[in-house]
């Protein structure tokens, strides 16, 4: 692994793209402190800090702490999500759009062209109601300086600038750096919270209120689960594909084997958020509501930590995997498109037979890979709740850093081995090959 890391700084191009990257994502940062004109950061500050558990607190994770300060990066990268999601939605639906993804490159660049203009109406509607939530005292009194029409246009034009740039910065990084640029921006939101972590649980060690053994079991406890996120993220089924010989004019194409790869999560990080951010909803509507009956409702039933939640909480998670899979994989498109291109499964028939057993496998995998996706999200809610361990950060955010991490350096290690130059993981096997 030393040596691979070594390599990366022989490789003039490599080493400008990582470089790259890490100064717009330093770039990105320094935008997150930077505070929205017309604002009492203070007041902002406390509100947030009585909000940790809520559809805010959510939020201001995947911002990486702009929205606690109402920075110009407030909005962060959520909602050209929001967007892309919308649009996969409606290419389900609207048959013209289906179409214009199977267009090609022109296509995906049209789709990619109305991503950013959805992602333009979404901040502006998004920022239009945090300026409206701050003059009605929605954050706490006097977190506006002077309200009126300028604070609101002010505020729209600021927040959406500020989203219009994470997003140009995120293509920038795909194009001219190393990852994928979207999720590298949410993956450095979340580890810049990992110091202050650690800070948190020095404190509470010095505090008495865990000893030094819970941590270090903790500790343990994280790398078991990250271990196993790792193993399933990188699991696959393959379905094997055989391709028979063909003559096209004089030319004879070889048969062969390949394979249909299948990710046992399929959904990735989707499910979790989605269910995460529907079940955090009543706990932000009982922070202010009045109505005594409802707040206890949702106090006794709909807790982080009770049995009613975390079943519930499953439950959603199970549903949006098996969802947004099949928003994602057509069967009946897959099995078309192996017997356009002279395949076929071996033991199944092409067409509907071929759909049918794809659909089966599908169903399978969506499964397994919903109750790997829950029991990761639901173990940190556990020893929060039930054994007062503190775990500050959760399955979805274990989740994204792990993926993340895995897919740069997948990018890394294709770089290095075109190049003949040794990576981190085929390096240690081939010299591990070469001693036996």
């Amino acid at each position: 692994m030393i040596e691979g890391i070594q390599n990366i700084f022989r490789i003039p191009e490599l080493r400008q793209r990582i470089l790259f990257t890490i100064g717009m994502l330093g770039v990105y940062r320094a935008g997150c402190h930077i505070p929205t004109p017309g604002i009492n950061p203070e007041a902002i500050k406390a509100f947030f800090d009585q909000m940790s558990g809520t559809v805010f607190g959510l939020f201001n994770l995947f911002s990486g702490g702009a929205l606690e300060q109402l920075s110009i990066f407030a909005l962060g990268i959520m909602p050209y999500i929001s967007a892309s999601i919308i649009i996969q939605l409606l290419t389900v639906v609207i048959p013209q759009l289906e179409a214009l993804q199977k267009e090609g490159e022109e296509g995906r660049r049209k789709i990619t062209q109305w991503t950013r203009y959805g992602t333009i109406g979404l901040a502006l509607f998004q920022s239009l109601l945090i300026a409206k939530a701050l003059e009605n005292g929605s954050f706490g009194p006097n977190a506006v300086v002077n309200p009126g029409l300028g604070f609101e246009l002010m505020a729209m034009i600021t927040l959406t600038t500020g989203t219009a740039f994470i997003m140009w910065l995120g293509e920038q990084i795909t194009e001219r750096g190393i990852g994928n640029g979207i999720s590298l921006v949410i993956f450095s939101s979340i580890v810049i919270g990992v110091p202050g972590g650690i800070g948190q649980m020095i404190a509470r060690v010095n505090q008495g209120e865990n000893t030094l053994l819970e941590v270090l079991a903790l500790l343990g406890f994280m790398v078991l689960v990250t271990g196993a996120v790792v193993f399933f993220e990188r699991a696959q089924r393959r379905i094997p594909i055989q391709h028979a010989r063909r003559v096209a004019g004089q030319k004879v194409q070889q048969g062969g084997m390949s394979y249909f790869p299948l990710r046992v999560n399929t959904a990735g990080v989707l499910p979790p958020i989605f269910a995460s951010s529907i079940l955090m909803f009543p706990l932000t509507i009982a922070q202010f509501s009045s109505i005594e009956a409802l707040n206890d409702f949702i106090t006794n039933f709909l807790q982080p930590g009770s049995f009613i939640y975390n079943a519930v909480y499953v439950g959603m998670i199970i549903f949006f995997a098996y969802f947004y899979t099949a928003i994602m994989i057509n069967p009946t498109d897959v099995a078309e498109n192996i017997k356009r291109s002279g395949g076929f499964i071996p033991g199944i028939r092409p067409g509907k037979n071929t759909a049918d057993f794809i659909d089966r496998v599908l169903s399978r995998l969506v499964l397994v890979g919903g109750i790997y996706v829950s029991v990761v999200c639901i173990v940190p809610v556990i020893l929060s709740g039930r054994f007062g361990i503190p775990f500050y950060f959760g399955g979805t955010a274990l989740l994204i850093i792990v993926g993340v991490g895995l897919d740069t350096i997948g990018q890394i290690e294709s770089h290095l081995v075109s190049r003949h130059y040794e990576g981190f993981v085929d390096g240690g096997r081939r010299r591990g090959r070469l001693g036996n």
